[in-house]
């Protein structure tokens, strides 16, 4: 349910150009801890590129159906997805997410000897006709976040006791699977008791994700899901700044330490537009239990995964099979 009052969530703000990085790693560590969820600021990435991604994204969504479903996504989770496509949450959600979006990965050539992986690959790219600059917009935008997440993900590895280049490993985020995903919501309004949702309740499936949003409300956190009732809260859109959330694999590593939340999105009748970062290790990467987050008292609670494994179970979970559109 919603909290009677819709308050506002109070998250830590991290400015990522701060010069004294133990002082960002003590917030950091307090946000993980406390919610999962943070602001970042003065991440490097230009207002004007985040401006000219929201625009692009936009001309993008207003093309008509069939140009859009022309470039419906593959097996490899590059390309649009209409609005029911995903459903996040299956238990509460009597249809799907009443959202549409695309995704764009980083591009792999088919020749590549890496192509074959499942989240490897060529995107999926609208004709230069269509949407003139569209691609370079995209592209520019994919490698600038990715340098962002890694950046915080020094912040993370200090927040975990371990060495700030842990990330930094050719298994990690030297070649992760990191992938963009632009959202439109529709100008419906979203009613819990009657099952609907601009996005269901789910925590995020990954290591960390970097959300811009425009200025319509939306995005909301649930601190404690074993909570009756669960109190939810938004957490409100700043113009420029990221809203980062960790992922469940962060979770799995730390040992339940930093927390994967709940979060859910409420559409209000006004249209909605995000821009979501989701960034995961690479394929082959065993996700285990940190030396740092374990102790006698404190053993392991999850078994190793690995990255693919996971991530394709995620997918499957929460998306219509594509056998269905054909």
């Amino acid at each position: 349910m919603v909290n009677s009052n819709g308050s506002s969530s109070v998250i830590n703000c991290i400015d990522l150009s701060h010069t004294d990085i133990h002082h960002s790693v003590s917030l950091l560590k307090q946000a993980c801890l406390d919610s999962g969820f943070f602001y970042l600021v003065n991440h490097g990435i230009s207002q004007e590129l985040m401006d000219e991604v929201f625009a692009q994204s936009k001309r993008f969504f207003n093309l008509p159906m069939e140009e859009k479903m022309k470039l419906l996504r593959n097996e490899k989770h590059r390309g649009y997805t209409p609005f029911l496509d995903e459903q996040l949450d299956p238990i509460n959600q009597v249809h799907g997410d009443y959202k549409e979006g695309y995704y764009i990965g980083i591009e792999v050539p088919e020749d590549d000897p890496e192509a074959h992986k499942p989240f490897y690959g060529p995107n999926i790219w609208p004709h230069s006709d269509v949407l003139t600059g569209w691609r370079e917009t995209m592209e520019k935008y994919h490698q600038e976040a990715l340098e962002v997440a890694r950046s915080i993900s020094r912040i993370i590895a200090l927040a975990l006791d371990l060495d700030i280049n842990f990330f930094d490993q050719p298994e990690l985020l030297r070649k992760p699977i990191a992938t963009l995903r632009l959202i439109h919501y529709e100008g419906g309004v979203s009613d819990p008791t009657k099952g609907i949702y601009g996005a269901g309740a789910h925590s995020d499936f990954g290591l960390i994700t970097l959300l811009a949003t425009d200025d319509v409300i939306g995005l909301q956190i649930c601190k404690d899901k074993n909570a009756k009732p669960q109190i939810w809260e938004y957490v409100p859109p700043i113009k420029g700044a990221f809203i980062v959330n960790l992922g469940d694999l962060l979770e799995r590593w730390s040992n339940s330490i930093f927390r994967s939340t709940l979060h859910r999105v409420l559409c209000n009748g006004q249209e909605r537009y995000s821009i979501a970062y989701f960034v995961e290790p690479g394929h082959e990467c065993l996700v285990e239990c940190l030396p740092t987050c374990q102790s006698e008292n404190n053993p392991p609670k999850f078994p190793p995964i690995k990255c693919e494994d996971y991530m394709l179970q995620r997918y499957k979970d929460t998306h219509v099979d594509l056998n269905s559109y054909k």
